[in-house]
């Protein structure tokens, strides 16, 4: 097996309010690029916390047990589980969740894609859409095409980053009793957010 590379990144001494705290992230991701792309953007203080970020490029179910096996062979703080509804099952998106919470892992997953959680920098969206509608909205938003891989796309966002949070919360209220995999649109991306905030600069 390939070496892991750790994606941290580090731009300033440490901050006098951040606690003298080593954490070590793990962040599996369903896409290869998209996702992680983005977490790795975020500039973290490297002697107060470590994120290991990754794509596999697999199903919920298959992407909580590849967490569960890395988790095995090494000591991770915080394991999340970053993922999307798209096609895949309910019974597969459910038990995912159900699996990752019942192991001790985070889940940040978005009903129906992770350009869901993009969108909301923008607007309160509260309604089913199709998924390529995201990526119109998207295109008229950035003024321009969206690059669904982009490794820009945090840096264009981060000052619209506290809005999206905040619609992201409003939008899970919205649910009672939450059932992820019918609750369209909806996501948890912002809890993974928040958390990595804590670390950065």
């Amino acid at each position: 097996m390939a070496k892991r590379k750790s994606y941290s990144r580090g731009y300033s001494p440490r901050k006098t309010d951040i606690r003298e705290v080593r954490q070590r992230f793990l962040i599996l991701c369903e896409g290869e690029k998209t996702e992680p792309n983005y977490f790795r953007r975020f500039r973290v203080f490297i002697n107060v916390v470590e994120i290991d970020v990754q794509g596999v490029a697999k199903d919920p179910s298959k992407l909580v047990k590849e967490a569960r096996a890395l988790k095995e062979q090494e000591d991770y703080d915080q394991v999340w589980c970053v993922f999307d509804r798209d096609d895949w099952t309910p019974e597969n998106f459910n038990n995912a969740i159900s699996s990752a919470e019942n192991q001790g892992f985070k889940v940040a997953y978005s009903n129906e894609a992770f350009e869901l959680w993009y969108l909301l920098h923008f607007e309160f969206l509260n309604a089913g859409i199709p998924r390529s509608d995201y990526c119109k909205k998207l295109d008229r938003y950035l003024n321009k095409r969206y690059q669904k891989n982009s490794e820009a796309i945090y840096d264009e966002l981060l000052d619209k980053q506290p809005t999206a949070i905040k619609n992201a919360t409003s939008l899970l209220t919205q649910y009672n009793p939450q059932a992820p995999a019918k609750d369209n649109p909806s996501t948890t991306v912002h809890l993974l957010v928040q958390e990595l905030n804590r670390f950065i600069k």
